[in-house]
């Protein structure tokens, strides 16, 4: 129980991702780089500060950011207002978010041990039997981390929790063999068939992903399977086509359930407090008819004879 996690964010009572009532743990670390990522301040592995220059109270009615240490040039100002930290200069950046009165300077992660998290996850115990629910592990990509959520998951099994691990699944398999013995189900996206897209798009090729998908269908263990669906990027017919061709064909139709997931345009105050483009700056989509557009993917899925939903929450 020792094992120590980072941990970005925890979210109780969540029905998104798995069955039921939910405790999420988020975990730091993706080596994907996906343009539609909506959690930039999942990318790093380390404990990371974010600037939200709009809740600054401002240098002159404030200034207790500069009152924090004398390392100089750290803190930057623009008419009066934090728009910046140069995170290679400060010792203990943490510390600048835990003096900051406003939560313009927010810490993105902290160090979690198993026990910690197990002590969260047991004040929602009566919610989870009551609604089949339990916990679930999401990131970043969790396999960075797979000690951590190994151990994790032992300690939720040990006491009957359920447990639910989402990946994007670009990792070795040996990191996934670790989880499982203590993982009750898998929920995995299928963002591109075609591999040279695939990267274009996340950085990264899709043939680990695809490999990995059909290893852990051939142990037959429960798989939700989720496509984000994002505009001229994999909505198109040919490469919806494709993919229901690998999900019938190569994991031989043992997918409780397809999700689409419709573009959103997400996160992008957080790519501005990190000082990271947003790779979908350009991109505007009329909702109604994109809706419209992903219904129509859901119904050629479900006449292939996949069971597919839009959205995450799985009807009764």
């Amino acid at each position: 129980m020792s094992q120590i996690g980072i941990v970005f964010d925890i979210q109780r009572f969540t029905l998104h991702d798995g069955p039921g009532l939910r405790t999420e743990l988020f975990l730091k670390g993706c080596p994907m780089r996906c343009a539609w990522c909506g959690n930039p301040e999942s990318w790093s592995t380390q404990i990371e500060l974010g600037v939200y220059k709009k809740k600054c109270i401002s240098r002159k009615k404030c200034g207790i950011c500069e009152g924090v240490s004398e390392e100089a040039d750290v803190l930057q100002f623009h008419r009066g207002k934090l728009v910046a930290i140069d995170r290679k200069k400060c010792g203990d950046c943490s510390l600048y978010a835990e003096a900051c009165p406003a939560d313009a300077i927010k810490q993105w992660g902290k160090e979690m041990s198993v026990e910690a998290c197990m002590e969260i996850i047991r004040k929602d115990r009566e919610y989870y039997d009551q609604s089949g629910g339990g916990v679930t592990v999401s990131g970043g990509e969790a396999l960075l981390q797979s000690d951590f959520v190994a151990a994790l998951f032992a300690a939720c099994k040990a006491e009957g929790i359920q447990t639910c691990f989402e990946t994007t699944f670009y990792g070795h398999w040996r990191e996934v063999e670790k989880l499982l013995p203590y993982t009750d189900i898998w929920i995995s996206d299928i963002k591109h068939m075609d591999t040279k897209i695939h990267k274009q798009y996340t950085g990264v090729r899709n043939e680990r992903i695809l490999e990995n998908l059909k290893r852990l269908t051939d142990l037959k263990r429960e798989l939700i399977l989720r496509i984000p669906v994002i505009p001229a990027v994999n909505d198109d017919m040919e490469n919806i086509a494709a993919t229901a061709d690998f999900v019938l064909r190569e994991l031989d139709g043992r997918v409780r359930t397809l999700q689409l997931l419709s573009f959103m345009r997400l996160g992008e105050e957080k790519y501005q407090a990190l000082g990271i483009p947003y790779g979908m700056e350009g991109v505007k989509v009329n909702r109604r008819s994109f809706q419209k557009h992903v219904s129509t993917i859901a119904e050629y899925l479900n006449g292939r004879g996949i069971h597919c939903l839009v959205g995450t929450k799985e009807k009764q």
